[in-house]
């Protein structure tokens, strides 16, 4: 497995990432939510990540630390995965989560991101879904104002640069990895 993105994708994926958060941010306000750190933080959702893209873009950002720094980060992502396995519930945080931020914030993958506010999306099919907002955003807000955040624009965007990242790599077969995962994974390690 490559270990590198290739600079034109990670520029583009910072791109829609921008988008993304503006989104987020706009949703929010319309419904007057603010996040800040709270018990049932996003950040201890067992959320599996689907990207070739964000995971070598998150690792990127990870490899950047200093080398004890990612060492024990590792230790913590192991500690976090035993964990999940012995108990699933109630969910261990996510290892990059010190003193309720995320250590490698803007490198967040898209979950983390659009997590928290209600969404809809549209299906290949023209269908809609729709999803509630986090538990915080649903006991402040039980009558949510302004129109819930549409994803879909962000998802299509996401599912080209995924197709472009596995072209540009070679890359097959499909990935599931919480956050932990992607720590401990070595760049050897397929899916």
């Amino acid at each position: 497995m490559p270990d590198r993105l290739p600079p034109a994708l990670a520029a583009a994926l910072e791109k829609l990432y921008a988008a993304m958060d503006a989104d987020y941010a706009a949703a929010a306000a319309a419904a007057g939510f603010v996040c800040r750190g709270c018990d049932d933080t996003c950040c201890r959702s067992r959320f599996e990540h689907r990207t070739w893209i964000e995971f070598l873009y998150l690792r990127q950002a990870f490899e950047k630390l200093p080398a004890e720094r990612t060492a024990a980060l590792r230790r913590r992502a192991r500690s976090v995965l035993d964990d999940r396995r012995g108990a699933p519930d109630p969910a261990p945080a996510c290892p990059l989560l010190e003193e309720d931020r995320c250590l490698l914030y803007a490198a967040r993958p898209m979950l983390c991101r659009l997590h928290g506010v209600p969404h809809r999306f549209r299906l290949p099919d023209g269908t809609w879904r729709e999803g509630p907002g986090c538990a915080v955003f649903d006991r402040r807000h039980p009558a949510p104002g302004g129109a819930p955040l549409d994803r879909t624009p962000h998802y299509a965007r996401l599912a080209r640069l995924e197709e472009a990242c596995r072209r540009a790599l070679g890359l097959r077969g499909g990935l599931r990895r919480t956050i932990a995962a992607m720590l401990v994974a070595g760049p050897e390690e397929g899916t």
